[in-house]
C-alpha cells in the first residue's frame, strides 16, 4: 500500500469491515431500484416509445463506465468517503468538499422523496391516516437498522432488496408468457406493440436518457461501502460485475416486457398504483389482488432505497467530518463501528427534505428534485474527471509493487466517453419538459457550495496562522 493510501485509510479508520460481496451487490441494486422503475418509467416511455429499451441500454453503458472507473480507484483507496475523497486527493480540496456536500444533499432529498412515497402507499391501504405518522414510523425503523453493526445492516438490506428483485423477475417471466399466450385467458399479445420502435426518432431515445440515468444513480454505493467491506480487493470487483449484469437484465428485461404488453401511448406519467403497467400485467394473467401486490412491492422498493440512501448519507457526513469539513463529532464511531452521530445528522437532513415535500409538493420540492438530479450527474462527472487525474498521477510513479490489479478497459478513451455522455445528458435537461430545474437549481447550488468552501478555507487558514503565531 502506498503512503497516500495509508494516510487516507488512517483518516477514516474505525468503521467495521463486515460487508460481503453478495451484500454489496444487493445494496447497489437496492440503492438504484426505487419507485421510479415501477411508476416513473412512464416519463421515459412517453419520450422514447418502445425505443426506451435502447435508452436503458445507453444508461447501462454509462453506469458500467462509471463503475469501472470508480472500482479501480476504490481498490486503491477503500474508504467511506469514496469518490469525494478521491476528488480531494487527485483534483483539489474544493472538489472533495463540493462533491461530498452535494452528494449528501442529493441523498437527503432522495430519502425525503422515498419517505413521502412510502407514506402514500400505506395511505392507499389505510385511508385517512396522516402521512407524517408513517414517515416517523419508517424513519425510526431505518435509523435503528442503520445504527446496528454494518453486518446486520447488510443482511437486512440484502433481503429487503431481494423482494423487489424477485418481483421484477416474476414480472419478466410472466410478461414473456403473456406475450406468447402461455398464461391467462387472453390470446397471445405477440409483438404488435413493438411496431413503430422509434416514434420520436433517435432524439426521443436520447432525451429519455435524462429520466433513465437517474434510475442507475445509486450504484456507486459499492465504492462507498468498500470502506466497510471484508476484503475490498476481492469483494469490490466481484460485486461490481454481478451488480451491473443483474441491473441491466432487470431494467432492460422489464422495459422490454412493459412496452410489449401495454401500448406505449397508454403508459401515461403521473398514474397511481392502480394504473401501473405492473398491475396491468398481473391482472392480465389472473393474479388476484394485483394492485395490492404491486403496492406492497413499491412500498418495499421505497423503503429499501430509503434505507440504502440513509447509509450513503451517514458515510458522506462521516467522511466530511474526518476531513475537517464538518463538526468533528460527526466523525465518531460507536462501539459497533457505526458513525451514529453522522447518521442522526443525515436523518435531520432527511426530515427537512421530507417536510418540504409535504408542505410544498408542487413548488419548492420541484426545485429540490432539480438539485437532486444535478447532484447525481455532478458526482458522476467528477468521478470521470478524478479518474483521469488519478491515472495520470498514478502511472507517473507506478512501480511493480503499486501496479493496479484492476484497470479500466480502453482508458483514457472510455473515461472521456463517459464524461462526454454525462455532460451531454446534463445539458439536455434544458430541453426536456419539466427538467429545466436541473440547471436552474443545480448551478446556484454549486455556487452556494463553492462560496461555503471559500469561507471555510479562509477561516481554516486564519485558525492555522493563529496556532503557528509565536507567543510575544
Amino acid at each position: 500500500m502506498d503512503p497516500q493510501s495509508s494516510q487516507v485509510m488512517e483518516l477514516e479508520r474505525g468503521l467495521a469491515r463486515q460487508l460481503t460481496a453478495p451484500q454489496l451487490t444487493m445494496m447497489a441494486i437496492g440503492g438504484a431500484i426505487g419507485t421510479g422503475l415501477f411508476l416513473g418509467s412512464s416519463l421515459a416511455v412517453r419520450l422514447a416509445g418502445p425505443g426506451v429499451i435502447i435508452t436503458y441500454l445507453l444508461g447501462a453503458l454509462v453506469a458500467l463506465l462509471v463503475m469501472s472507473a470508480l472500482s479501480e480507484m476504490a481498490l486503491v483507496h477503500p474508504t467511506a468517503g469514496s469518490f469525494g475523497v478521491y476528488a480531494e486527493i487527485y483534483v483539489s480540496r474544493w472538489a472533495g468538499f463540493a462533491v461530498r456536500y452535494t452528494y449528501w444533499a442529493v441523498q437527503s432529498i432522495a430519502i425525503g422523496g422515498e419517505a413521502t412515497a412510502a407514506a402514500i402507499y400505506c395511505q392507499w391501504w389505510f385511508r385517512g391516516t396522516p402521512a407524517w405518522a408513517w414517515i416517523i414510523l419508517f424513519s425510526a425503523l431505518l435509523i435503528y437498522v442503520n445504527a446496528r453493526a454494518v453486518g446486520s445492516f447488510g443482511e437486512f438490506e440484502y433481503w429487503f432488496s431481494m423482494i423487489k428483485v424477485v418481483a421484477i423477475v416474476l414480472f419478466i417471466v410472466f410478461g414473456v408468457a403473456a406475450l406468447s399466450g402461455l398464461v391467462g385467458s387472453h390470446p397471445a399479445i405477440g409483438l404488435g406493440n413493438y411496431k413503430g420502435f422509434f416514434p420520436h426518432g433517435l432524439k426521443g431515445v436520447w432525451m429519455a436518457l435524462v429520466f433513465v440515468i437517474y434510475s442507475y444513480i445509486g450504484t456507486e454505493v459499492i465504492a462507498v461501502a468498500a470502506g466497510e467491506a471484508r476484503d475490498p480487493a476481492k469483494t469490490v470487483p466481484r460485486a461490481v460485475r454481478s451488480m451491473v449484469a443483474r441491473l441491466i437484465a432487470l431494467y432492460v428485461g422489464s422495459m422490454t416486457v412493459l412496452v410489449g404488453i401495454v401500448p406505449w401511448r397508454q403508459i401515461q406519467p403521473g398514474g397511481d398504483v392502480t394504473t401501473s403497467p405492473f398491475v396491468r400485467l398481473f391482472e392480465l394473467i389472473g393474479v388476484p389482488a394485483a394492485a395490492h401486490l404491486v403496492n406492497f412491492v413499491v412500498l418495499t422498493a421505497a423503503l429499501s432505497s430509503m434505507n440504502c440512501n440513509l447509509y450513503l448519507n451517514a458515510r458522506m457526513m462521516f467522511s466530511l467530518a474526518r476531513s475537517g469539513y464538518a463538526p468533528g463529532r460527526f466523525g465518531r464511531v460507536s462501539a459497533r463501528g457505526t458513525p451514529l452521530e453522522a447518521l442522526l445528522a443525515s436523518a435531520a437532513g432527511m426530515a427537512v427534505a421530507t417536510t418540504v415535500a409535504i408542505v410544498f409538493p408542487n413548488s419548492a420540492y420541484v426545485i429540490l428534485l432539480g438539485v437532486s438530479l444535478f447532484g447525481g450527474l455532478f458526482a458522476w462527472i467528477m468521478i470521470f474527471v478524478t479518474h483521469l487525474c488519478f491515472r495520470s498521477k498514478w502511472e507517473a510513479r507506478e512501480t511493480a509493487s503499486t501496479r493496479l490489479s484492476v484497470k479500466m478497459p480502453g482508458y483514457p478513451y472510455t473515461s472521456l466517453l463517459g464524461l462526454a455522455l454525462l455532460l451531454g445528458i446534463l445539458l439536455t435537461t434544458w430541453w426536456v419538459e419539466g427538467m429545466r430545474n436541473t440547471l436552474r437549481a443545480g448551478l446556484p447550488w454549486l455556487a452556494f457550495v463553492s462560496a461555503a468552501y471559500v469561507i471555510w478555507a479562509r477561516r481554516n487558514k486564519r485558525a492555522s496562522c493563529q496556532v503557528k503565531k509565536p507567543a510575544s
